[in-house]
């Protein structure tokens, strides 16, 4: 660490290197904080989580009961031992409530006054932070597996929508109507992603073992379909051509510069896929166990080198390092089957959220102050103190 500091304060360093280091470094010691606690709230399984990225303060989840909660992570108290409280709750007592299983939650990507929620009630809603009202209701024909804003868009308002129908549905927020619809996929939609790096950009998971990557501004259908064979019709018989998993495909993520994307399927496999030509990377993550009959929703880092992802995994969350494939470790501390997970990037945190209506803490171990640096922690405070959480003195900068 001191070597890095030297380094970066006599200019023979980008600093950029300093923070991939210490993020990496982080990543690798991440291990359950039991001085942190997650308000229980839900009564049932939790399917999914958000953490908005204003702030990087405030967390949804939904439940299978149907509730949407938010939660305040930052700590007020000043001590090292607190629980993230619940700031509000659209209970079973709200007349708002979703009759059903919440599938996906997401804060609109600009703004921390409004997020959107998709449930087996067939309905997607558009929320009022303040007021905890829909403004938006969209109705479909079928349960709402998932659905997803584009994190950078500024030419478009669309939100993806994949449910019980073949067909992926596009919302526009703005007219609060739906605008077009995606024809290609043969079986139930579980799972929808934007790109990050071009805002018209879709990748769309389906039960029908494919993965199809669009252009939103094409009529005549999808950009093309992954292939886990690269194309080579000799290593596979002719059904099994031209699917991306030997399974149903449920769980999309793109890398966070948007060049790669991860699918994961119930054949126990994860694949790394080039977004731009949609090649399979082929890099081997061994047996990556997966039963789940809906979305399961994984989570890349950020400022790592390497990076890694997160993947729920049973009851634990495996962490893999994401272009060579190797486990690097097996996170355990759910008693039940993980349904859902989020990296956050501003102090290389993960929440896990699962079936055992608990959202787990993983936060890095605190650093041990070096030899050289024992003499003088009162000069250099945080450095050898570790990361806190924010709102404390010593909060990474």
């Amino acid at each position: 660490m001191l070597g890095f500091l030297t380094a970066r304060q006599a200019g023979l360093d980008d600093p950029l290197r300093l923070r991939r280091a210490e993020s990496t470094r982080r990543v690798l010691n991440l291990e359950l904080n039991h001085d942190r606690d997650v308000d229980r709230i839900h009564s049932n399984g939790i399917n999914t989580i958000d953490i908005e990225v204003i702030e990087g303060r405030y967390m949804l989840s939904g439940g299978a009961d149907g509730v949407i909660v938010v939660y305040d992570l930052e700590n007020n108290s000043r001590k090292p031992q607190y629980t993230c409280k619940a700031v509000c709750t659209v209970g079973r007592s709200s007349p708002y409530v979703h009759r059903f299983s919440v599938e996906t939650v997401q804060w609109y990507p600009h703004d921390t006054g409004m997020f959107v929620s998709s449930s087996f009630d067939q309905t997607m809603k558009v929320w009022d932070t303040e007021t905890l009202k829909p403004a938006e209701v969209f109705q479909f024909e079928g349960n709402v597996y998932c659905h997803h804003m584009s994190p950078i868009a500024r030419k478009h308002s669309l939100i993806a929508v994949g449910t019980k129908d073949q067909k992926v549905q596009l919302c526009d927020l703005k007219s609060g109507s739906r605008i077009q619809v995606l024809q290609g996929h043969r079986g139930e939609v579980l799972s929808v992603r934007w790109s990050p790096r071009y805002e018209h950009i879709l990748a769309t998971a389906s039960t029908d073992s494919r993965v199809l990557v669009w252009d939103v501004r094409r009529a005549s259908g999808s950009l093309f379909s992954l292939d886990q064979h690269n194309g080579d019709k000799s290593k596979a018989s002719s059904e099994a051509v031209n699917t991306a998993h030997n399974g149903r495909v449920n769980g999309l993520c793109f890398t966070v510069d948007g060049l790669y994307l991860l699918t994961t399927g119930t054949d126990d496999r994860m694949r790394l896929w080039n977004s731009a030509n949609g090649k399979n990377t082929l890099v081997n993550y061994g047996k990556v166990s997966n039963e789940s009959r809906k979305g399961l929703k994984i989570t890349v880092s950020r400022s790592c080198s390497p990076e890694f992802v997160f993947v729920p995994c049973g009851s634990s969350v495996a962490v893999y390092t994401l272009h060579t494939g190797e486990l690097v470790t097996m996170l355990r501390g759910h008693y039940n089957n993980v349904d859902c997970c989020q990296f956050h990037p501003d102090y290389q945190e993960l929440y896990s959220g699962g079936k055992d209506c608990n959202i787990l803490a993983w936060v890095p171990v605190v650093r041990p102050p070096d030899v050289e640096e024992e003499g003088t922690a009162a000069k250099v405070g945080g450095c050898t103190q570790g990361v806190n959480r924010p709102g404390s003195p010593e909060a990474w900068s």
